[in-house]
């Protein structure tokens, strides 16, 4: 048994836990991102690995769990990245024709010249190209993409041994958090010393968080770059279709979104002649690829997981300026987590109400306001065509005296267990009956 420890040994052991806490978190500082990534993963398929239990073994359904996974994230871009693939050698196969059949110097002068000529309209642009100038700037570029991609060429070298060992790092502990999540979470309660209450409201913040950024957001921004790639293909770029597909959906994550591409793609495509397309391609960014968001979001992003669209921009570029691509995700989860802590003081200092925000969908599944998928889209359709939730109980309250009315005048006879509307509760003590309620015999 356990000595009682006294209040200066309990602070103590207090310090020395924080202490060890830091000095690991440093320790792991290079896997921190790749364990962060392997705990989102983990969280997201978890109702998967809690279907396999029911019917295998721990084992079983950790490796059917895993290969669901893989199969779920790798399928896709393997695909789209092949289709890509094979367009770029397409469009190189096609480059290539192009110059065997083309003066490259008759069109660097045609080109040339309608640059210049493009310069002298714009004012204050006092500036002309020469063919010396072009040739230095194009023999600069080659120095550099050439040195660049020496060094690319010698770091992946170096960096295979780091990739699968990040692999196995990853395996390991999305399996570990997979199989033993309830663990760690009760774990991370023991640690926290503000108590259960507000350790599972900051568990409910961050899964609310993770769910929107990667579920929510990953459908939001694949609709949207391919929304934005058909528009593209409408407009006359037939070319790289599944390129621009890539590129404008990981463009879409970030709240700026595929505009950033597309807006002056179609500006480009007015100017040099093509202004019909142009103008399509952004009209049709302003006017559906924009609202693709604001259709989707409601259904797809919980109300615990809300954050000021200022905040959100904030967040996903600080991400990806610490973690990298992982930053998409993380950011706003670390957002989430300063938010709930300034709201948390706000309440217990200052006593202002916090909103939590988390819905819980399973107090009535007849009920449409209730949190969820369907009571979301339910909500937005009727703010949509003005209706009420309580449209339905209405309408039954308006027909209710006709349906009365009308079986005053059918038979006394009356369903089994069913009693009259104006019928009161019997009391406890029976009463006896009168004369006229005795059955009389048939005649």
């Amino acid at each position: 048994m356990l000595q009682t420890f006294t209040g200066s040994q309990r602070r103590a052991l207090a310090v020395l836990t924080v202490i060890a806490l830091l000095f690991g978190a440093y320790f792991l500082r290079s896997y921190l991102v790749l364990m962060a990534i392997a705990a989102v993963l983990a969280y997201l398929f978890t109702p998967n690995y809690e279907w396999f239990r029911r019917r295998f073994n721990v084992g079983i359904s950790a490796t059917g769990t895993f290969l669901t996974a893989t199969a779920m994230v790798l399928v896709p871009i393997s695909l789209v990245v092949t289709l890509a693939v094979m367009q770029i050698g397409q469009m190189v196969t096609g480059i290539n024709h192009w110059m065997s059949n083309t003066d490259l110097n008759e069109l660097g002068r045609r080109v040339l010249a309608s640059v210049n000529e493009a310069l002298q309209r714009v004012p204050f642009m006092e500036m002309q190209l020469t063919p010396e100038g072009v040739r230095a700037a194009i023999t600069k570029v080659a120095q550099h993409a050439g040195e660049f991609t020496l060094g690319f060429a010698q770091s992946s070298v170096g960096s295979v041994a780091m990739m699968v060992t990040a692999a196995v790092i990853f395996l390991y502990v999305f399996l570990a958090l997979l199989t033993n999540g309830d663990k760690v979470i009760e774990l991370f309660r023991d640690l926290n010393p503000l108590g259960r209450e507000v350790s599972d409201l900051y568990l409910a913040k961050v899964g609310a968080m993770v769910t929107a950024t990667v579920r929510g957001q990953l459908i939001i921004a694949v609709c949207q770059g391919v929304a934005a790639a058909i528009s593209i293909y409408i407009a006359g770029i037939h070319s790289g279709f599944f390129m621009f597909v890539i590129f404008l959906t990981a463009l879409s994550f970030i709240p700026l979104g595929a505009g950033i591409v597309t807006i002056p793609l179609g500006i480009g495509m007015a100017l040099f002649g093509n202004i019909p397309g142009g103008v399509f391609v952004v009209l049709f960014h302003i006017l559906v690829v924009t609202n693709i968001d604001n259709v989707l979001r409601p259904f797809l992003v919980p109300k615990s997981a809300h954050l000021h669209p200022a905040l959100m921009l904030i967040a996903v570029f600080a991400g990806l300026q610490m973690f990298g691509f992982w930053g998409i995700v993380l950011g706003p989860v670390l957002m989430i987590i300063i938010v709930t802590t300034i709201n948390m003081y706000r309440m217990v200092y200052r006593g202002v109400e916090m909103d939590i925000g988390v819905e819980d969908a399973d107090d009535d599944p007849s009920d449409k306001s209730a949190g969820g998928l369907w009571g979301r889209a339910w909500n937005w359709v009727a703010n949509k065509f003005g209706l009420k939730s309580d449209d339905a109980a209405d309408s039954f309250a308006d027909v209710a005296p006709e349906v009365e009315a009308a079986d005053a005048n059918l038979p006394d006879a009356e369903p089994s267990g069913v009693k009259p509307s104006g019928a009161k509760p019997s009391s406890a003590e029976p009463s006896s009956p009168e004369p006229s309620d005795v059955a009389k015999p048939s005649e």
